[in-house]
């Protein structure tokens, strides 16, 4: 038995709709220019402008002018992407990166933020229930005489039984 007509023809689309956004995905992935706009958004101006070196913006910035001018000849020479921005951060220190790496004490700029939300998250929970379990628990049994005294007054005194008269 042999798959129906209408699959075989769903089954081929999908497999030309896999190709063709493989093919979209990897043109010009491998242009040199497209590589230097992806590297130089990866890269921050060393002038101290605090922008990324690709759309550093100061009129004759010689900073982003020369990491742009380093940034040719490391793609020039064939380094891989990680070789590049390692050279970059032996040369210009740690903060030409944009963003952290994932290794080492770097990786708790990672962590960071997503451990204090946890625990605000945690904070904040643990809090409403402890309010909450004030409000949803009835009170003590202890019997109080003076408490009780005066409850039973205020019963007569209103002729009420604790509802509405």
């Amino acid at each position: 038995m042999g798959a129906s007509p209408r699959f075989a023809f769903w089954i081929k689309g999908a497999q030309a709709l896999a190709l063709t956004v493989a093919i979209c995905f990897s043109l010009g992935a491998t242009e040199p220019n497209s590589r230097f706009n992806d590297l130089d958004h990866r890269l921050m101006c060393v002038c101290g402008c605090a922008e990324i070196l690709g759309e550093c913006n100061h009129v004759g910035c010689s900073s982003s002018t020369e990491e742009l001018a380093d940034l040719r000849a490391d793609i020039a020479k064939g380094l891989s992407d990680d070789q590049i921005l390692a050279a970059f951060a032996v040369k210009y220190g740690a903060t030409v990166l944009a963003a952290p790496t994932t290794h080492g004490f770097d990786l708790v700029a990672w962590i960071a933020p997503f451990a204090v939300f946890a625990a605000a998250l945690l904070g904040t929970i643990l809090l409403v229930r402890r309010w909450s379990v004030g409000k949803t628990q009835p009170e003590a049994a202890a019997s109080d005489p003076a408490t009780d005294a005066l409850k039973e007054k205020i019963r007569r005194e209103t002729g009420g039984e604790g509802g509405n008269p």
